[in-house]
C-alpha cells in the first residue's frame, strides 16, 4: 500500500471521527446510574455505533487491497 492511500484512509477516519464526535456519549440507549458522588456509565448504543462505523471502514479498506 503506497503512502498516498494511507493518507487518504487516515483522512477518512479523522473525518468520520470528527462528525460522530458530537453524538458519542449522548445517544439514547446509553445507561447512566447516578447515586451520590458515584456515576456509572454503560455506553451500549455508542459501542454498537462505533462497531458499525469501524466495520464499514475496514470493509472499505479491504476492498482497495
Amino acid at each position: 500500500m503506497d503512502f498516498g492511500k494511507i493518507l487518504v484512509v487516515i483522512g477518512i477516519v479523522l473525518i468520520v471521527i470528527g462528525i460522530s464526535w458530537s453524538f458519542i456519549g449522548k445517544l439514547p440507549g446509553d445507561i447512566t446510574f447516578k447515586k451520590g458522588n458515584t456515576t456509572v456509565y454503560f455506553p451500549i448504543v455508542t459501542s454498537i455505533v462505533i462497531s458499525i462505523i469501524l466495520s464499514l471502514i475496514f470493509f472499505v479498506i479491504g476492498r482497495f487491497r
